[in-house]
């Protein structure tokens, strides 16, 4: 099995290293947010009444279940019991829906640059990724139907999409869906539409979940989790969703086979759903999107620096003026401090499956309070003036 190494925390080690040494590292390179969790999710777990931590039921724990089951439905994604799916974390249930959907063989369409996990996703799966290439030029835009439609075989099972977007932040608008559902729907294949960071939209236009489309009955798969909009990445609690009883039967399965997810999150998750304000997420996503201001000002302070629209999550995919950026990631935790400090983003070449694509691009997530990330981005500017592998365009620029 040949496992991709994560271009989000291969570079971990380095940063360990440059820590040990008295450097403070403003870590960009991971979707972790810095917002206080909500207070209900810990008293949800302080008020756990058994005495025994016992596993909880494979679909998950039911006071959870009710509580996201009357969550989606609020918000006009209409589930019942049968059609949810209490997963550890969105990743579980990206990779539950690869092996309910797919066979070894088949093959998946996906956007690059995607999230890099798609593709060990895949290779444990048996499952090819076939990619359609985005542009930061474009500002990512989705390739146009016709482009899906030329890379169909008779092995194509199946469209992945992120929306909005991990790495790039573009979001995707129902137009794009119901293009997208006529053609699975022609070809007989599955939507799955990674809905994790659907809260942190910053155009004027609302997304449109998935299972909202009329007439996807059978092919449309949702994935969500709290990780992100309930800033709970360690409670690891996701959801599979799809009207497709057989899809859903077959992931049940697989939840049996890993036994449960965590009891205790699962039980401080229900309160944190239930009893949460909106005020709560309304903060968050206004937060967010100050941060996205503060990140694309100090950018465009940079010389030769590209950062493209971003319309939602929390990332930008941003180009460079160097030749390879893995080995300039590595330089600035290496070679570089400035007054003690640096930084870790994740190279884009991991979002890429093309070989060369993203060599000049990082993902930067914006996950810092507005002085940190302030300094995080001098931090960039400051390694790039003095960076040796610059591209010649750059160096003649700055002379």
């Amino acid at each position: 099995m040949e496992m991709p190494a994560s271009p989000i925390r291969r570079l971990m080690p380095l940063a360990t290293q440059a820590e040990s040494h008295g450097i403070h590292v403003h870590y960009l390179n991971i979707g972790q947010p810095d917002i206080f969790s909500p207070e209900a999710f810990w008293k949800g777990v302080r008020e756990y009444k058994n005495k025994t931590l016992a596993y909880s039921p494979s679909p998950g724990y039911q006071g959870l279940r009710d509580a996201a089951l009357e969550d989606f439905n609020s918000r006009g994604i209409p589930l019942e019991s049968s059609e949810l799916l209490v997963t550890t974390g969105g990743s579980e249930a990206t990779f539950f829906a690869f092996l309910a959907c797919f066979n070894p063989g088949d093959e998946v369409i996906v956007v690059e640059p995607y999230y890099a996990n798609y593709s060990g996703f895949a290779v444990e799966s048996g499952v090819k990724l076939v990619v359609l290439t985005s542009s930061i030029e474009t500002n990512f835009e989705l390739p146009a139907i016709e482009q899906f439609d030329k890379v169909i075989t008779n092995k194509t099972r199946g469209i992945l999409i992120c929306n909005p977007s991990n790495p790039t932040g573009v979001s995707y608008t129902e137009e794009h869906f119901i293009g997208l559902a006529k053609l699975v729907k022609q070809h007989n294949l599955f939507l799955i539409v990674d809905e994790v960071y659907r809260d942190f939209n910053y155009t004027d236009t609302e997304l449109t979940p998935i299972l909202t489309i009329s007439g996807l009955a059978e092919y449309g798969v949702m994935i969500d989790s709290l990780s992100k909009r309930m800033s709970l990445c360690g409670a690891r609690i996701g959801f599979l969703a799809s009207h497709n009883k057989s899809v859903m039967e077959g992931a049940v399965k697989l939840a049996q086979a890993r036994l449960s997810s965590p009891t205790l999150d699962q039980a401080g998750a229900a309160m944190a759903i239930a009893d949460t304000p909106p005020s709560y997420f309304a903060d968050i996503r206004k937060e967010f999107q100050h941060r996205k201001k503060i990140l694309v000002a100090e950018l465009a302070k940079i010389p030769g620096v590209i950062c493209p629209k971003i319309e939602g999550a929390f990332y930008a995919f941003v180009r460079l003026p160097v030749d390879d950026a893995e080995l300039f990631c590595k330089w600035m935790l290496t070679d570089f401090q400035l007054d003690g400090e640096t930084i870790l983003m994740a190279p884009g070449e991991g979002f890429y499956l093309t070989p060369g694509l993203g060599k000049n691009e990082v993902r930067i997530a914006y996950v810092l309070k507005e002085d940190k990330l302030v300094r995080a981005i001098q931090c960039l500017g400051a390694g790039l003036g003095v960076y040796p592998g610059r591209t010649e365009r750059e160096l003649a620029h700055s002379r």
